[in-house]
């Protein structure tokens, strides 16, 4: 047997004991020289899999493969050995999200400066979107990079999975090892997974433009591909649909960009019947309550944020509440994840440098994450997800030998990889030092002596002369496995520098010769003379601490205004109020309302509590909640997909954002529902989402359940462009006669679409034209964003030749010009109180509007559009009082039951009436007054706004927010590296805001 460092000569030997027939596609120069090599590693501890630990074992590894490990293992003559004793073998890592070895992507052709780019610039037969790449094939691209290998060999990665990370759908990925090897040999697999992303990437196309544009487009294609395979005669060839179908036999991996998203694609999959392993962005505890644990795994990033640099009261008053806790909680993510039972791996994916990778690991560790569940997520997992395991993962008979000798256990601070062997080759990363005992040692030499600490750090040796129990004093050494060298000065006012040189017994004993000071020679010995305390060891690791964030309640919606426990409804006497119940009855003076299961179940004077919670209401007003018909809060990444002249197919009830701030402040004010409208960049725009402001559930559970479908319809400006530019005259239609042609042009193909679907016949599903249809089937209802009286008659008169009617002008400043039609063909309108002159084509604005819109018998209500002006809607209702005379209680009605009966759900809410939804506000003086304030919010009979908790809830922010700022200023004089403390504005949204938003 022959020991290791005569590899090279052993590799340079011209004859062995077996000769390999393994065959390659390259022509071989020369002599043919393939020999067999077998390594034997002894000694060590060894992982062959991530939860099998076997002590004193033997790695015995043949022609790049694993030959047997295991303990009393016979090993062949020919075998080259190292004892490793000491030393720990695991499994080399695998990382499933790289794009290691691939070219940088570029946008296939050049971004427009001046016109907008509607169909793809890619050439051939693909796909319309330029978004789409399912045809692209990372294998076809890798080139072997020992340059970046090397980086991510440091980090302990063997293989890694490869994709281009560019588009929604990427294409193939490929499974590669981390050798020098030329790309053929390197290649385990060409076809791992398919890659997806809600990012549009390099696409110098207009669509999409949005998150719900991406997410439409996704669903779209899904269909497409589905239809294109079932055709029996094609009426067109797509190469992009032909390998849409061959990727989705594939792993199906989805990136995202937060928890939310993390949902969204879990919808997204389930509507399709599709299992994707999510790449995650390192947020997910924030709502892992909510995750389906059987059906979802994830590929975890370790990008735990800096600590803020807080030093500047002014700037540090810019970070949130919500990112100073995630830099806190961040860490502990993978842990949170595997006390959930949820299977992850690891990735080291958005670091700036792989070398990163095996600190953020500590971290994580050090945050409660499990070593064994740390292994396996970087081991067996991962092979597990791309169904690579018979080959890479664990270290079992037949498998690639892509192993790693390490210092120390994972957890271990000292760990240190050593060597990193991929498929039979070594890496060499750190030397292999065999260290003195970490421990105190005392040093003696003629007529004096001294104590000594020696710990081991990162695989090297750190020595310090103890003076006393809390003064040391560095000491400069240089040790390897027989000889050392000491340099240090006695004492703090001693300069006088020793300078001692020896060798290391076999006894662990040192001893040696050196020089003192003044330059006399003398020989001295050090013996190791006992443990380290744990004061001394200096470990820094905060277990206590770890524990506490795994274990930490997470507040719902995360940051600030939470619940760590969501509110649940209960019983409520509200005693002695002035009740405005929008009903017949009219309002009521000392009148008492009582709740139960969610609903209003009394309405009288005296009631009888019967264990119900009694709020006194004396001297206050109760009302129903507020309801917003034209709100723009609570959405992600976009509000317009004006990229089309009809995107009907998008759907604001794929992004609804349940942590948006904006919501507890219109809980603040009384608003209890809220339709979440699509923008009006386009004449035909998105379907709405009704919610009911149910602050900190999921954004699934804010939906009004069963409230009709509803859908943005635009006139004006806005969809013809005016105020765009010059550039921005490609998209039809550029007139308001070309916005009437688009309706009646959508709603003609509306028919066609549905005699096509009637006919039996294997039809594309569009999902623009069925929201189209859906309209004219009355299963879903136009709010239309307009201004002008010409346009709103003309909609009208197409729905009428259509046989519909259009239930809602939203904005309408002009209402008041064509009342009597909008009655006569039963509209309703949606006005603002009184906005107007912001823009040329409101010029005949007033702020008589609705109140003459009301007088003419249109169903008038009064909306925000606006997330600040949704906060006091009350004082906005008000104003139809001063501009029209309308009575109090009808002018109450505009922003409570008008909106509701137009929005199909004052069967439910809108009016305070025995049976209907508890959705209601209590005011501390008469609603429409200036000074009245909402005091308690309910919706469903829960209290989700309460002004006295409010206060608490301030006061626990303000509490919660200086811990972290002492947290994060400790975190910077400890030397931890930090990030500047930059204050980011959150965009409101309006009707008309358009930006890209879908990169």
């Amino acid at each position: 047997m022959k020991p290791l460092h005569f590899l090279f000569c052993a590799l340079l030997m011209c004859g062995t004991s077996s000769i390999l027939f393994a065959q390659k596609s390259f022509p071989k120069s020369g002599i043919a020289d393939q020999k067999s090599i077998t390594y034997a590693f002894t000694n060590a501890t060894i992982y062959s899999r991530y939860d099998k630990k076997i002590e004193n074992a033997t790695l015995l590894v043949r022609d790049g493969k694993v030959e047997a490990v295991g303990q009393n293992i016979s090993l062949p003559p020919d075998a080259i050995v190292q004892s490793v004793q000491g030393k720990v073998i695991y499994p080399a890592f695998i990382d499933l999200y790289s794009n290691y070895g691939l070219p940088d992507p570029k946008a296939v052709g050049t971004r427009p400066k001046t016109q907008p780019q509607m169909l793809s610039n890619n050439k051939g037969a693909y796909s319309w979107n330029e978004a789409l790449k399912p045809e692209f094939t990372a294998a076809e691209h890798f080139k072997v990079d020992d340059k970046k290998a090397a980086l991510l060999r440091k980090a302990g990665f063997g293989a890694v999975m490869t994709h281009q990370m560019d588009g929604i759908s990427r294409g193939k990925s490929a499974f590669v090892l981390l050798g020098k090897e030329r790309a053929h040999e390197m290649l385990l697999s060409t076809a791992s997974a398919h890659h997806m992303a809600f990012r549009k990437g390099k696409s110098t196309q207009n669509y999409p433009s949005s998150l719900m544009g991406i997410i439409a487009l996704l669903r779209q294609t899904y269909l497409d591909g589905n239809w294109y395979k079932e055709q029996s005669e094609r009426e067109e060839t797509n190469l992009s649909l032909e390998a849409w179908n061959e990727v989705l036999s594939l792993p199906q991996i989805m990136e995202v960009r937060n928890h939310l998203e993390v949902h969204r694609a879990v919808r997204l999959g389930t509507e399709f019947q599709q299992s994707y392993i999510l790449k995650g962005e390192g947020d997910e505890y924030k709502s892992i309550d909510q995750l389906p644990t059987k059906k979802v795994a994830f590929i975890l990033p370790l990008t735990f944020p800096n600590a803020y640099d807080l030093s500047d009261p002014f700037e540090a008053s810019g970070v949130s509440l919500r990112k100073l806790q995630h830099w806190e909680m961040a860490p502990s993510n993978p842990a949170r994840l595997a006390a959930a039972d949820i299977p992850f791996a690891l990735t080291s994916q958005g670091l700036k440098k792989a070398t990163d990778f095996l600190p953020k690991l500590r971290k994580a560790i050090e945050a409660g994450l499990p070593e064994e569940t740390a292994l396996k997520a970087l081991t067996q997992q991962p092979a597990e997800m791309v169904r690579m395991s018979d080959r890479i993962g664990s270290l079992e008979k037949g498998k690639l030998a892509n192993f790693l000798i390490c210092s120390a256990p994972l957890s271990d601070k000292n760990f240190v990889i050593h060597q990193n062997w991929i498929k039979g080759h070594l890496y060499e990363l750190e030397p292999m030092h065999e260290l003195p005992a970490e421990g105190k040692y005392r040093l003696d030499m003629p007529n004096q002596g001294f104590d000594l600490l020696l710990r081991h750090k990162k695989n090297k040796a750190s020595i310090s002369l103890q003076l006393n129990d809390s003064i040391e004093l560095p000491v400069k050494s240089s040790l390897n496995k027989a000889n050392l060298s000491l340099y240090f000065s006695p004492s703090k006012e001693d300069k006088n520098f020793i300078r001692l040189a020896g060798s290391i017994q076999a006894s662990g004993n040192w001893s040696g010769s050196g020089s003192l000071g003044d330059g006399s020679w003398v020989d001295w010995t050090a013996k190791r003379s006992g443990d380290l305390s744990p004061k001394e060891t200096k470990d820094k690791s905060k277990k206590t601490e770890a524990t506490s964030l795994v274990d930490k309640n997470i507040s719902h919606p995360f940051g600030a205004y939470g619940w760590t426990e969501r509110p649940k409804a209960n019983t409520y006497l509200i005693q002695n109020a002035t009740v405005w119940t929008n009903e017949e009855d009219g309002i009521l003076t000392n009148t008492d309302v009582l709740i139960r299961d969610g609903k209003i179940a009394q309405i009288g004077q005296q009631l009888s509590p019967n264990g119900a919670t009694v709020i006194n209401a004396e001297g206050k007003h109760l009302t129903a909640g507020i309801i917003d018909e034209h709100s723009h809060i609570a959405i992600s990444r976009g509000v317009n997909e004006g990229t089309q002249v009809s995107s009907a197919e998008v759907r604001i009830g794929d992004v609804i954002d349940p942590e948006d701030i904006n919501i507890y402040r219109q809980l603040a004010g009384g608003v209890t529902t809220s339709q979440l409208l699509h923008g009006s960049a386009n004449p035909i725009g998105g379907q709405s989402a009704i919610i009911k402001l149910r602050w900190g559930y999921p954004a699934e559970a804010m939906k009004f359940e069963g409230a009709d479908g509803f859908i943005k319809f635009a006139l004006g400006e806005n969809v013809k462009q005016s105020n765009w530019g010059d550039n921005w005259t490609i998209r039809f239609p550029q007139t308001r006669m070309g916005v009437e042609q688009v309706f009646e042009d959508y709603f003609t193909r509306a028919r066609e679409y549905a005699k096509l679907r009637a006919s039996n016949s294997k039809y594309r599903r569009d999902l623009d034209l069925e929201a189209v249809l859906e309209i004219l089937q009355s299963k879903r209802f136009i709010t239309c964003h307009s201004y002008q009286q010409g346009e709103i008659n003309m909609l009208m008169k197409v729905a009428e030749r259509h046989g519909f009617r259009v239930n809602t002008f939203t904005h309408v400043l002009e209402g008041y010009k064509v009342a009597d039609k909008m009655v006569q063909h039963q509209a309703g309108g949606s006005t603002f109180s009184d906005w107007w002159a912001y823009k040329y084509e409101v010029i005949d604005a007033i702020p008589h509007n609705g109140a003459l819109m009301h007088e003419q018998g249109v169903l008038t209500a009064f909306n925000s559009d606006d997330a600040e002006m949704g906060r006091r809607l009350n004082q906005e209702a008000a104003k139809a009082v001063q501009h029209g005379n309308v009575s109090e209680e009808d002018a109450l009605k505009f922003v409570t039951l008008h909106p509701a009966k137009l929005l199909h759900i004052d069967q439910r809410v809108g009016s305070i009436k025995v049976g209907k939804d508890a959705d209601i506000v209590l005011w501390s003086e008469h609603p429409l007054s200036v000074y009245s304030k909402a005091e308690k919010t309910f919706i469903d009979g829960i209290i989700f706004f309460d002004r006295d908790t409010d206060k608490l809830l301030q006061a626990q922010n303000q509490k919660e927010r200086a811990r972290l700022v002492q947290k994060s200023l400790e975190a910077k004089e400890g030397g931890a590296p930090t990030q500047q403390a930059k204050s980011k504005y959150r965009h409101l949204y309006h009707c008309d805001h358009m930006q890209d938003e879908a990169r």
